[in-house]
């Protein structure tokens, strides 16, 4: 499977939901993400078959390895990106609207560039707050 800029937002959005509740429902993600729950049926469909997530007998989801791992570097660059923004003087709902965009497309140099100029190369550039209703439907980066 090729990833695609809304699996991502679904894993990336995975993790949130696990790191902020302690578990992940479907219905959770489609609040989230602001899609519908026959969106995120097809989704989960999707990155179960391959391996990304799967089912629990609660009917709960949890992320496998593979599926951490790109959910863990999406939210990563998403918070570097959010955080370099309003360092920039942008405000921090417009910063992670940008964010959500430009996680996706950024070159590795110019995030690695980014890391550097902020002097947070392996620091701490956590930010609380990076759940975000106002991500945008993922139905609009369709596969």
């Amino acid at each position: 499977m090729v990833m695609h800029e809304s699996s991502e937002d679904y894993l990336e959005m995975m993790l949130m939901l696990k790191e902020q509740k302690g578990y992940i429902r479907s219905v959770d993600i489609a609040e989230g993400l602001g899609v519908t729950k026959p969106s995120v049926s097809y989704a989960v469909k999707r990155l179960r078959e391959s391996g990304y997530i799967v089912m629990l007998e609660d009917r709960c989801l949890e992320l496998t390895e593979k599926g951490l791992a790109i959910a863990e570097a999406t939210y990563e660059r998403h918070k570097v990106i959010a955080w370099f923004l309003m360092g920039l003087g942008v405000s921090e709902e417009t910063a992670h609207k940008d964010a959500c965009k430009m996680e996706h497309d950024l070159s590795e140099e110019t995030f690695k560039a980014m890391l550097h100029h902020s002097g947070h190369l392996g620091g701490d550039h956590h930010h609380d707050g990076c759940i975000h209703p106002e991500h945008g439907s993922a139905e609009e980066h369709h596969d």
